[in-house]
């Protein structure tokens, strides 16, 4: 990710969980990371899905 990587994981949970940036800005630090490290693992996942969809 280029750029902010708050911003970055921001836009991401606005777009696929319809979480506002203000909101996922203001959790603590140790549920930001958690949200981070659950939309990493998202994020692998769907690229293995279409890893698999395109074989």
């Amino acid at each position: 990710m280029e750029g902010d990587p708050e911003a970055a994981y921001a836009h991401y949970v606005l777009h696929k969980f319809h979480i506002l940036p203000s909101a996922f800005l203001a959790l603590s630090r140790n549920e930001k990371a958690f949200v981070m490290a659950s939309v990493d693992e998202q994020v692998k996942a769907e690229k293995k899905q279409a890893a698999r969809i395109k074989r």
